[in-house]
């Protein structure tokens, strides 16, 4: 053993042997260099990036804004010609005028069907009243005529006259249906007047909001993209005009399915972006995705043909970003980052 370490050469192959050993134990985390640290650099910046696109088309009259300014809710950001829009709520609201005109009408309608109605029955009271005459001078010149006390010519006029207010009689009771007829189909158009009048009120809405959209403006506060648009431009209802990006971020971070196995929600984490000098942040678990990234995508993979290559597969960790930390203000979506969690502290986070 002693003749042994006489040799350098054989003492310095022992020492790069043993510094590889150590090596691949500490790149494969075994012991004694296990550790509660799960570390992913497959993780990224994420927020709510909102494209910008009209819900009208048109010619782009005014741009307000240029690339990269900060805007707030509500603010204009380009201007649609309104010429056309302009014309079409005028027809609308003109087309709801008329439709109201109508509906206003059928006050009118309805009074005069009911005029009409109580001058039919009017009418049958008169030839009722006719008819009773009538029958009570037959009855009295019946007994006249038999004893021929009244001339046959007599009888034969007050027959007539009996016959025509029977008559009168029910030319009164048909003017009365009819008149009844008549209001009912006026008051059966009531409801497709009033149908018609919503229609033209919901037109002259849909116009008004037509109207208003040839104002574009920021949904919400924000950061703006590059800018497309051009004045006298054509677009679109649907054309990417621009995008806003709102302060707040996180962080995604895909973690193999083996390094989920301690994590749970609260858990504290740190992290570093390459963009800013690997500076660190805080922050923690907010929420752990449901399925694996693969379970999300178009064209799945089917495992069950062919042959088999088992691959770990990843799962998403959204990561809130703690307050009071001044520089994540230069935080931006898409930046990377390598996201460290510290599974030790599950037991307390557990218990609470």
């Amino acid at each position: 053993m002693k003749n042994i370490f006489r040799y350098p050469s054989i003492i310095a192959v022992l020492c790069l042997g043993i510094i590889g050993v150590f090596i691949v134990l500490y790149t494969w985390q075994l012991f004694p260099f296990s550790s509660k640290v799960e570390t992913t650099d497959n993780a990224y910046v994420r927020g709510n990036v909102t494209l910008v696109s009209p819900q009208v088309s048109g010619y782009i009259t005014a741009v307000q804004v240029q690339d990269f300014m900060p805007v707030k809710r509500g603010d204009v950001l380009f201007d649609i010609d309104d010429s056309t829009y302009r014309q079409e709520l005028l027809q609308a609201e003109a087309a709801e005028a008329q439709q109201q005109v109508t509906l206003d009408n059928f006050g009118q309608n309805r009074a005069s069907g009911e005029a009409s109605l109580q001058l039919a029955q009017a009418e049958l009271q008169s030839a009722q009243a006719t008819a009773n005459k009538a029958s009570l001078d037959s009855s009295r010149n019946g007994p006249l005529l038999a004893s021929g006390v009244v001339a046959k010519t007599t009888g034969d006029e007050v027959r007539a006259a009996q016959l025509k207010a029977q008559a009168d009689v029910a030319k009164a009771k048909a003017s009365v249906n009819i008149a009844r007829q008549d209001l009912a189909l006026i008051d059966a158009g009531k409801a497709s007047l009033q149908a018609a009048l919503k229609s033209a009120q919901a037109k002259v809405a849909v116009a008004r909001i037509n109207l208003q959209h040839t104002r574009i403006i920021a949904p919400a506060d924000g950061q703006l993209g590059e800018v497309s648009a051009r004045a006298g431009q054509y677009v679109s209802a649907g054309t990417l005009l621009t995008s806003v990006t709102p302060e707040t971020v996180w962080v995604n971070a895909n973690f193999k399915e083996r390094q989920l196995a301690e994590m749970v929600t609260g858990m504290p984490v740190t992290f570093t972006v390459d963009a800013l000098n690997d500076h660190k942040f805080n922050g923690h678990i907010s929420r752990i995705s449901p399925a694996t990234g693969s379970e999300f995508s178009v064209l799945k993979a089917d495992n069950a043909t062919g042959n088999f290559t088992k691959i770990s597969q990843r799962i998403a960790v959204r990561i809130e970003i703690d307050t009071n930390q001044p520089q994540s203000k230069q935080l931006r979506p898409g930046m990377s980052a390598v996201v460290d969690v510290d599974t030790a502290t599950r037991e307390s986070i557990v218990k609470e």
